[in-house]
Order: C-alpha cells, then structure tokens, then sequence
C-alpha cells in the first residue's frame, strides 16, 4: 500500500454526511420529543421528576415559538395553508404546556404532535386516525 492509499484510508472516514435542513429540524422534534416522553413516564413522587417535566416542557416551548417567528417571516417559503397551521400548532402548545405545568393536562398530546410532525419531516405517511368503539 503506498502512501497515497493509505492517507486516503486515514481520512475517508472523516467525511461527516451533509444534514439537509429537514433532517436537523426532524433531529431537534426527536431530541426534545424523547426528553417530553422520558418525563411523562416518570413517576410523580420521583425526586426531580417535576424540574424534568418542566425543564422538558420549556425546551418544546421554544422549539415551538421559534418555528411560529420562522413561519410569520413574510421570506419563508412554506405555503401560507401550512405556515398558518404552524402557528396555530405553537399556540397550542404553549397554552396546553401551561395547562400541563399546573396539573391540569397531560403532556401526551405534545408528545402526539411532535410525533406527527416527524413524520412529516420524514416522508412517513400518517397513523390512521382510531375509531373509538
């Protein structure tokens, strides 16, 4: 093997894949997704599973109100269906987060909608809606 090879051997490896901007955003929606769920699994009397909750519950907060000042940008090239549904999405959750920080609501319907749109951000088709029986 010559040299040529071997430095070509040393330094493929170090090429990282190019992240679209569809997958950093998916990455964010799984990273604070997984944080809500991990703490809306744990146990209430746990010590430091309310600050988890919360801590989790702000960080999707966030999340939410940068996509809302991303879609209300008149430069964002989304459909005005879609970016308007946005913003509704991000009210939402503020409002029911504030609902679950006070014992009012649970997070699960944060959780279902971040899932929701991973899958959009995925190409995955949707769950089919349950029939309640």
């Amino acid at each position: 093997m010559n040299a040529i090879e071997r430095a070509h051997q040393a330094y493929a490896g170090a090429a990282a894949p190019i992240m679209t901007d569809r997958r950093a955003e998916h990455q964010v929606f799984s990273t604070v997704t997984a944080r809500l769920h991990a703490a809306a699994k744990a146990d209430p009397a746990e010590l430091g599973a309310f600050p988890r909750l919360a801590a989790a519950l702000h960080d999707n907060r966030r999340l939410w109100t940068r996509l809302a000042v991303d879609v209300a940008d008149s430069d964002n090239g989304l459909p005005a269906e879609l970016r308007a549904r946005i913003v509704y999405l991000a009210k939402f959750t503020l409002h029911h987060s504030s609902r679950v920080l006070r014992g009012e609501a649970e997070p699960q319907a944060l959780i279902d909608i971040n899932t929701a749109v991973m899958r959009g951000l995925a190409g995955t088709p949707a769950a089919p809606a349950q029939v309640p029986q």
